[in-house]
């Protein structure tokens, strides 16, 4: 079959969507869909996100260097829905959704509780990247529900479903 040029996009498909959470420096959360994220080092363990400068969760993470990716599953589309589509400057929108957070362990960012993965972040990194900027985070500590994981503790993805 011949091949013709296709359309110049981000072109790496499929990624999954996640739900980014962070807290700035008075202690305000917010969340946000990010379609941009993948790994980036296998040593150290380290994510990136890429997040437009001009969302409201962008100076969050570029005050307090850090950020908790929540993996979104087929149960959450409404909720990526409406944090994709909300600022947090308009409201809370945690608070609207009535999403449960809790504390980091290892970083000063929420926890989004009913999430069955949650990946704790520590910028190290980050770059501008035209529209975006990426952040690069390592990562601190992996929350997961424990019918996700195997003997060893890794992540059954296979048993996720991801947007």
């Amino acid at each position: 079959m011949q091949k013709k040029a296709a359309a110049i996009t981000p072109a790496v498909q499929p990624t999954p969507i996640v739900i980014v959470s962070c807290r700035d420096s008075q202690g305000r959360d917010n969340a946000l869909t990010v379609a941009y994220c993948c790994n980036c080092s296998f040593d150290p363990p380290m994510v990136m996100v890429s997040i437009a400068p001009s969302r409201f969760s962008h100076h969050m993470i570029k005050e307090t260097k850090c950020f908790v990716i929540n993996l979104a599953t087929k149960e959450h589309e409404g909720v990526m829905q409406y944090l994709g589509t909300k600022s947090g400057r308009d409201e809370d929108k945690l608070a609207k959704l009535g999403l449960k957070t809790e504390d980091g362990r290892t970083v000063n960012a929420p926890v989004l509780s009913g999430f069955p993965v949650n990946i704790e972040c520590k910028v190290v990194d980050s770059i501008v990247t035209g529209s975006h900027e990426v952040f690069v985070g390592e990562i601190k500590y992996i929350h997961a529900r424990e019918d996700l994981l195997d003997d060893e503790g890794n992540i059954l993805f296979d048993k996720l479903e991801l947007l």
